[in-house]
């Protein structure tokens, strides 16, 4: 592990930023700038073996990275554990696409008592014309609603940008390492009946460099299939 830690003095449960990348060079550096350092405690970048200056330029802008090798949610979990163990993770992407200005927005339901999962929607929110597909939107919303069936909890998206504490996440049994990461703690809070709680987010367009997953069909297929496999596992469970 690569590490620049600045915690803030606190009294309250440390908050840690957790964003996955693998090369975002060109946006990582304007994502971070946005983090209000004030009341984030940490940002962890759990690179996912970059081979441009992804890490360079997160160091230079004063996050830990740590390295996580290959797979969404591989990153996700080792940057959980990379945090401190009473701390509140917030998830967010490392392409600019999410606002990190708005992670108290998040976090404050979860320190208030409210909420013990809080997820952005991008489906409720303003979105910048061409920073979702229709097939992001749909998928967010068919699998809400399967969700819903099942479990009574309903969700419109299935956005990265999320909070959650961290023994919270510990305690679901997450298993998926790949893209189906962010549908499976949304199913596994659902049935271990968290109070969730869903706000709607602007969203905007990458920054920069081109979705892994959104810029390529045959990716798009894959992790379409990748999710429906999650859906069917989780539920079956």
């Amino acid at each position: 592990m690569t590490e620049s830690r600045c915690y803030a003095s606190t009294a309250r449960s440390p908050i840690v930023l957790v964003v996955p990348t693998r090369n975002e060079e060109e946006s990582i550096g304007a994502a971070l700038a946005e983090v209000p350092n004030r009341f984030v405690d940490l940002v962890i970048v759990a690179d996912g073996a970059s081979t441009d200056s992804t890490v360079s330029m997160a160091l230079s802008a004063g996050a830990a990275v740590i390295d996580a090798g290959r797979g969404y949610g591989r990153a996700c979990w080792l940057g959980a554990m990379a945090a401190d163990p009473d701390s509140i993770l917030v998830y967010m992407d490392g392409d600019g696409s999410d606002r990190a200005g708005l992670i108290p927005t998040l976090v404050e339901p979860i320190l208030a008592g409210r909420a013990d999962f809080v997820i952005a929607s991008r489906a409720l929110g303003r979105r910048d014309r061409g920073s979702m597909g229709l097939h992001q939107i749909l998928a967010g919303r068919i699998a809400g609603a399967l969700i819903n069936l099942l479990y009574g909890v309903s969700y419109s998206d299935m956005c990265a940008f999320r909070a959650i504490r961290r023994e919270t996440l510990l305690g679901l049994g997450m298993r998926e390492m790949t893209y189906g990461w962010n549908l499976e703690m949304q199913i596994r809070a659902a049935k271990a009946r968290l109070r969730v709680l869903e706000i709607a987010v602007p969203y905007r367009k990458r920054l920069g460099g081109h979705s892994k997953v959104a810029g390529n069909f045959m990716t798009s297929i894959r992790v379409g299939l990748q999710l429906a496999s999650t859906f069917i596992r989780v539920a079956m469970e």
